[in-house]
């Protein structure tokens, strides 16, 4: 993960020794260093509980270089993850288990899913994809292309289909296939678009016409570089649809990322999953300290 993630523009591999010139760390500094967290969109909850350790250590003498401090940020921003450092996993009793991938326009769900698809597959499970994503011009053609690329079947009724039939038939025939994993997509919508939120309950009440527990994960994809904005659209998908993961994407071209610390305090979330590129293996389980690790730029503990 380290190596993927671009640093080059990360807020994290900000120069600390810029920030705090001096030997000694004031409280000047370290409020500055909070604005600092703040603008990377951490959120003010995380920020400031950071910045309190980070105070802690400070006034009992056990910070006093700008050093120490990046040791001790380190390990704040870990622990501040590692309650959400939870991996996807597919218990056997479950047959079909449903992913169901929802966000905003962009984020790379579909893309996403063929990735997970394609690492589930690697792992000896048999999967199938459902093409509910059947309202942005070549969604449904996208997916498909995965399919052929990873060899996995897929159930689709093309552009304009109702996405909770789609989804329902493609529940049936996993079922009767004795698939081990439906991998979902659905159309991007905004959090603010209450129609389209309500189609994602309504295609939650047909999956479990099959399944009262159906989708068995509700996954969020969250882009990188939403800032702020990624906070807002997990707390209203969660509160429309019950989320039960999130994958973070797009970490190829930015660093910043900083609203996944914002979403796990809020929320608190299993992340499942880091995007790093469009191939299949450009998939990578998240890992708390490697995640940090990539965002200050460390080469090492």
């Amino acid at each position: 993960m380290r190596a993927q993630i671009n640093r080059g523009d990360s807020w994290l591999t900000y120069d600390l020794a810029n920030l705090l010139p001096g030997e000694k760390i004031d409280e000047d500094a370290l409020e500055d260093f909070e604005d600092l967290l703040i603008q990377a969109d951490l959120g003010i909850e995380a920020a400031s509980e950071v910045c309190e350790k980070l105070r802690g250590g400070i006034n009992s003498g056990r910070i006093k270089r700008p050093d120490q401090l990046r040791k001790a940020l380190h390990a704040s921003l870990v622990e501040l993850l590692s309650p959400s450092s939870i991996p996807l996993e597919i218990p056997e009793f479950i047959r079909p288990f449903v992913i169901m991938a929802v966000g905003v326009n962009g984020v790379g769900k579909t893309t996403t899913m063929g990735k997970i698809g394609a690492r589930l597959k690697q792992q000896g499970l048999s999967v199938m994809f459902a093409a509910g994503d059947t309202y942005r011009a070549g969604a449904v053609a996208q997916l498909e292309t995965w399919a052929e690329k990873v060899d996995i079947p897929i159930v689709g009724q093309g552009q304009n289909a109702d996405p909770a039939s789609v989804i329902f038939d493609a529940y049936s025939a996993a079922k009767a296939r004795n698939v081990d994993v439906l991998i979902a997509d659905t159309a991007g919508r905004l959090h603010t678009q209450g129609g389209l939120m309500e189609e994602l309950r309504k295609i939650k009440r047909v999956m479990q016409k099959h399944d009262q527990f159906a989708p068995h994960e509700l996954m969020i994809v969250v882009d990188a570089t939403a800032g702020h904005n990624a906070l807002k659209q997990a707390l209203e998908f969660h509160e429309a649809v019950g989320l039960t993961g999130i994958t973070l994407t797009k970490l190829d071209g930015t660093a910043k990322g900083g609203a996944i610390f914002a979403i796990a305090k809020r929320l608190a979330l299993p992340i499942r999953f880091v995007g790093v590129g469009e191939q299949a293996e450009d998939l990578g389980v998240f890992d708390a300290n490697e995640f940090v690790s990539a965002l200050l730029g460390d080469t090492g503990d």
